[in-house]
């Protein structure tokens, strides 16, 4: 048997470590990517289906390419986005788990709840503005008038007629129909239903003599002529409804405001996850074909980082809670 000289062992064990220490780098290195795929998750308070639902599942399949791993919605409905507040608060802090929010999580909830599971400055962290969308004054059959000139004249004739449908109480529907009826000098009775397609029924029948609603839900109804927009809440002419002239240039500057949605996640996360996130989504909110479903979907895109959301909340919450407390509305 030919011996291992000591000089050739030497050489031979130090091939085998080298060789031993690239298997374990290729392992740690598929460990690693195998990690970085591992699915993130966008946590929507709404059922499937629905507006937000639809908005959170086109930005996972964009985001996923950007983010390079998979990005899940989970829908956690119920009160208004705030059950999904539970899931954000008890999230990892790894920037697997984000929720797309309203605004009213920061600009309504805080002033209208008796009690709240979270507190927006302490348990959100800002990453991006998604879109944001105005507020539509409709009218039906009874009254069947064609502006809001028509309907303020009916109103102050018939105030105790003067009602309005909005799809949920102690939204911000609720109180720009509460801001409308201070400017005209009338109390106008809020209807409150389970959502807008049940409010807009009611304006089609005569039920109600108005209705308050997002555009987004008020599109298909006025284009088939079974309703009409007479004003629209934004500062400016919608692109979606380039004939409906807003409160604003109606002579009622008082009753302009937009909502909008957002990414937030949850406190204590890094700065590299904020800023992975938002750049991520300012890369998608830059993309024609998302622009464009979220015009069709009656939103206006923003796509702006967390700076910009901050100060948007910062804003609403301002606007909205004097006149929440004027009003002397609280929800449960």
């Amino acid at each position: 048997m030919t011996m291992i000289t000591r000089r050739r062992l030497h050489r031979l064990t130090q091939a085998t470590l080298l060789t031993l220490a690239a298997q374990a780098g290729s392992m740690g290195l598929m460990s690693t990517a195998h990690a970085d795929a591992s699915p993130a998750r966008i946590i929507v308070g709404f059922p499937a289906g629905g507006g937000f639902d639809a908005v959170a599942r086109m930005l996972a399949d964009k985001l996923r390419v950007e983010l390079k791993r998979p990005v899940m919605v989970e829908n956690r409905p119920g009160a208004g986005g705030r059950l999904a507040m539970e899931t954000l608060k008890a999230a990892p802090r790894d920037g697997s788990v984000v929720m797309l929010g309203p605004e009213a999580l920061v600009s309504l909830y805080p002033y209208t709840m008796r009690k709240l599971n979270y507190d927006p400055a302490k348990d959100l962290t800002p990453i991006g503005t998604v879109s944001e969308f105005p507020f539509t004054f409709i009218t039906g059959t009874n009254p069947a008038v064609k502006s809001l000139a028509e309907y303020v004249a009916w109103a102050q004739k018939n105030s105790d007629k003067a009602n309005y449908g909005v799809p949920a109480r102690g939204s911000q529907h609720h109180f720009f129909g509460i801001l409308l009826g201070k400017t005209i000098g009338i109390k106008m009775e809020d209807i409150p239903y389970q959502g807008s397609a049940p409010m807009l029924v009611g304006v089609m029948g005569g039920q109600i003599s108005a209705g308050i609603d997002v555009l987004g839900s008020s599109l298909e109804q006025h284009r088939a002529g079974k309703t009409r927009v007479v004003a629209v809440s934004s500062p400016q002419r919608v692109p979606q409804l380039p004939d409906v002239p807003t409160f604003a240039e109606l002579g009622y500057p008082d009753i302009t405001g937009m909502g909008f949605n957002a990414l937030y996640a949850p406190s204590g996360v890094s700065k590299e996850v904020v800023t992975t996130w938002s750049n991520a989504l300012m890369k998608v909110m830059a993309d024609p074909s998302v622009r464009d479903q979220l015009m069709q979907q009656g939103s206006i895109p923003v796509g702006k980082g967390p700076e910009d959301l901050a100060e948007r909340g910062r804003k609403a919450a301002m606007r909205w809670a004097p006149i929440i407390k004027e009003s002397g509305f609280v929800g449960d």
